[in-house]
């Protein structure tokens, strides 16, 4: 099982990337199976990247510093 506190600390290492750009990232959930929840806010929210930087960016630096972690979804 994938520890949301983890999840959290990792979050934290990319958020500074997101907010130099005007967005940032929000943890909703962690699911039993892996699956990770955030909302992304800000100029991230609504734009047409956001799914680039879900799977490219937020999804990639989850699952290599966090085993277990299966995929990212947007809230």
């Amino acid at each position: 099982m994938v520890n949301k506190e983890d999840v959290a600390a990792v979050l934290e290492l990319i958020r500074p990337s997101l907010q130099a750009d005007g967005g940032d990232v929000t943890l909703v959930d962690v699911k039993e199976d892996g699956e990770v929840v955030v909302q992304l806010t800000g100029a991230c929210n609504g734009c047409p990247l956001s799914s680039m930087t879900l799977a490219n960016g937020i999804e990639r630096i989850l699952k290599d510093r966090i085993p277990g972690v299966t995929h990212v979804v947007p809230a």
